[in-house]
């Protein structure tokens, strides 16, 4: 399983409701024909998204492939027949954004609904440059519930995301700051579901 992580937020003088709804008609638009290899798409909003240029609320959208060529069938279909008219009309508002592509190691990953206003906490852990310790990845999941969790590592780099990320209610004794090593950072943020898939 792959998820495409995708962060953004709108031109400073694009009204925020506007935008969201126009965020949360391309989610519909996907759930209504989802391209093959799709398996389920997440919206949340963001008090904070630190990961995009400047200071600022944001959205991070988790949209579930079973594989790379999946990846590759939604590229083409976000855009294509059926979801462009969508797609236009938030990249019309569309200000600031980067991505990430990651696998699950552990757990279930998220495909089940959510509803609207639920919160959810994403943990992103990153190593520092250079640490030749990459095997830790796999211990941060450590206490966590893999019924209700999961851990996710980045495949591409798109853009400046941590490795790892930690998706539950509450962050797991894996990713405690006395836990990992020197160098290495564990940033939760909390997030409010605004499309569930």
């Amino acid at each position: 399983m792959l998820a495409y992580v995708f962060w953004h937020r709108p031109r400073v003088e694009v009204g925020g409701d506007a935008y969201e709804s126009a965020h949360l008609a391309f989610h519909r638009s996907l759930a209504r024909t989802p391209p093959v290899g799709l398996r389920g798409s997440l919206a949340f909003r963001l008090a904070d998204a630190p990961w995009l240029e400047g200071a600022g609320a944001g959205y991070e959208d988790w949209y579930m492939l079973a594989d790379f060529t999946a990846l590759g069938v939604f590229n083409e279909a976000a855009v294509g027949r059926g979801h462009r008219s969508t797609h236009d009309q938030i990249a019309r508002r569309f200000g600031a954004g980067t991505g990430g592509l990651y696998g699950l190691i552990e757990g279930e990953a998220p495909l089940h609904p959510m509803a609207a206003g639920t919160r959810s906490a994403a943990t992103w852990v990153a190593r520092p440059p250079g640490a030749t310790r990459r095997g830790l990845g796999e211990l941060l999941g450590d206490g966590m519930d893999p019924q209700r969790a999961s851990l996710w590592r980045r495949q591409l780099v798109l853009g400046p995301a941590p490795e790892f990320c930690l998706l539950g209610s509450e962050a797991s004794a894996g990713v405690a700051a006395t836990r990992l090593p020197s160098g290495w950072s564990a940033r939760t943020l909390q997030r409010e579901v605004i499309f569930g898939g």
